[in-house]
């Protein structure tokens, strides 16, 4: 006889610190003059973001998000937003894989305040909105190039 599948425990996916950092997301606009920007949407749910991004040495040095997602693609725009200015490209995408990892196989948060998100694993249909601002900012930084 199989087991009754349980539902996730949406008090402690949409947490009073998930909601929280959704609606207080940094960096909120779009850049005047962005040396790169990209928009994408996730397709299961319909996140959208778009951010637009300025480098300086390899390094992020400005980033603006416009962000229309669920709470939960909020809340990751949230905390991406308060540690993206002076991260690589590589740095960026190590993060992103971090987050893949966690909400996947349970692995370790890309920093301690991503581990707010750790119970939204169990919603599979909502990982392409959390790594959707990771994949916007990767999709900006793949069109600027490295000046020599």
């Amino acid at each position: 006889m199989s087991q009754p599948v349980s539902s996730p425990d949406l008090s402690q996916i949409y947490s009073p610190a998930v909601l929280t950092a959704a609606a207080d997301i940094p960096h909120l606009g779009r850049l005047t003059a962005p040396m790169a920007s990209a928009q994408l949407r996730a397709p299961v749910c319909g996140s959208q973001i778009a951010v637009t991004v300025d480098v300086t040495d390899g390094r992020v040095t400005a980033f603006a998000q416009e962000v229309k997602a669920c709470a939960l693609g909020q809340a990751a725009a949230s905390l991406f937003g308060d540690i993206v200015i002076g991260l690589t490209p590589t740095e960026v995408a190590a993060l992103r894989g971090q987050m893949a990892a966690m909400l996947r196989d349970g692995a370790a948060a890309p920093t301690p305040a991503f581990e707010i998100l750790r119970a939204a694993a169990s919603l599979p249909e909502r990982h392409g909105a959390m790594l959707l601002v990771f994949d916007a900012t990767l999709a900006a930084l793949a069109q600027i190039t490295p000046k020599a």
